[in-house]
């Protein structure tokens, strides 16, 4: 009785565990699984793939039209709205430049986020409150309803839009490379996800990653607007502050607090109990984990970065993964020195370039870096 409770879901909800208890349920649950298994390999790899996962042309012809239709609006509402904002707002050149991008990523984030907080929050689905009900009643092929669906499509065409971004359209910065990587990994998790019908889980991962990117691109664009017209704008400058505080606490809080907590236990430990053969267990959560060690990397940048500008050593908050003038010419010099000139000039341009050398060891050093 008590296993059909809660395959079913019709328990209390379970008490969210510790980090030790998590750990440790976790880590017990992966070893019993791998233990267990005495016919993993690529054979038992592709009978998974062939027997579970669903995902029909249809469907990804729908993605690579919404994929098609992002791109254009951005396009008509960067020459239409963007644009001619930043030009009645006398927005510095820099600035100017940089507004589309960031506001087209706010509208759409804030977006999503909203909508998936609405469906975790504001609907029947309790994942966020119970998170090991993600996987029960899970079944191989089973229908994915249409909100969650929706917010799917909405993530994986934008996704696709993005990586086509990143290449034309967005400011290429010391970081696009990793950052076109970044795209391309999460839409093969987004698109895995769905055809295994992990999609309770996706939803739960885009609510507690989205809500940073909603928080970079409101900051930046405060940035942006506080030089408008010539003068300093105190307010825009206070709220880019705030902004940014409130991106190092936002970050800890739902990527390393709720992430692990929600979402780890239950892929790790949880699914094993509702779903004893669940398929791909390995594979998913090696994901997972991989994009938690990449918060936690990425957290300790930020928490030096707000070290900085709190105690002063940084006076301006600033996306330094722009390349800026003097780093586009110091490019320019390097790679025209060769061994005889270098001997002849000037100690500063030896200089220039030491540093840019060594800022490629800092691609990431970013108040926010997803």
């Amino acid at each position: 009785m008590a296993a059909a409770a809660r395959t079913t879901g019709l328990e209390e909800p379970e008490p969210m565990p510790s980090y030790a208890q998590m750990l440790q349920r976790s880590w017990a649950s992966a070893l019993a699984a791998a233990r267990g298994c005495g016919d993993c390999g690529w054979g038992l790899a592709r009978r998974g793939l062939a027997e579970h996962a669903h995902l029909a042309a249809p469907e990804l012809l729908l993605a690579a039209l919404c994929a098609l239709g992002w791109t254009l609006l951005r396009s008509a509402a960067t020459t239409r709205l963007f644009r001619p904002l930043a030009t009645r707002c006398r927005l510095q050149p820099r600035d100017a430049a940089r507004l589309p991008e960031s506001a087209w990523k706010l509208v759409f984030y804030l977006g999503c986020w909203s909508y998936c907080a609405y469906l975790l929050l504001g609907t029947r689905y309790p994942f966020f409150h119970d998170p090991p009900s993600v996987f029960y009643d899970w079944r191989s092929g089973m229908a994915v309803p249409w909100d969650i669906a929706t917010a799917y499509l909405l993530q994986g065409s934008f996704y696709c839009h993005s990586i086509y971004a990143t290449v034309y359209m967005d400011a290429w910065r010391k970081d696009s490379v990793v950052m076109l990587a970044h795209h391309v990994v999460t839409l093969l998790l987004i698109a895995s996800s769905y055809a295994f019908r992990y999609h309770n889980v996706g939803l739960l991962v885009f609510f507690l990653h989205d809500v940073n990117d909603v928080q970079l691109e409101f900051t930046k664009l405060n940035i942006y607007f506080k030089a408008r017209g010539g003068t300093y704008h105190r307010l825009h400058g206070l709220v880019a502050n705030l902004g940014c505080l409130s991106f190092c606490f936002c970050w800890f809080w739902f990527r390393l607090y709720w992430f692990p907590l929600k979402v780890l236990y239950a892929t790790c430990h949880s699914s094993l109990r509702s779903v004893p053969d669940i398929p791909y267990y390995f594979f998913f959560n090696t994901l997972l984990l991989i994009l938690t060690v990449m918060n936690i990397y990425w957290f300790l940048y930020i928490v030096a970065f707000a070290a900085k500008v709190l105690t002063g050593q940084m006076r301006e908050l600033e996306d330094l993964r722009e390349y800026n003038t003097l780093e586009a010419q110091t490019t320019k010099i390097c790679k025209a020195e060769n061994p005889v000139s270098k001997k002849t000039k000037d100690k500063t341009n030896n200089n220039l370039c030491f540093l840019r050398n060594e800022g490629v060891g800092h691609l990431f050093k970013l108040f926010i870096l997803w």
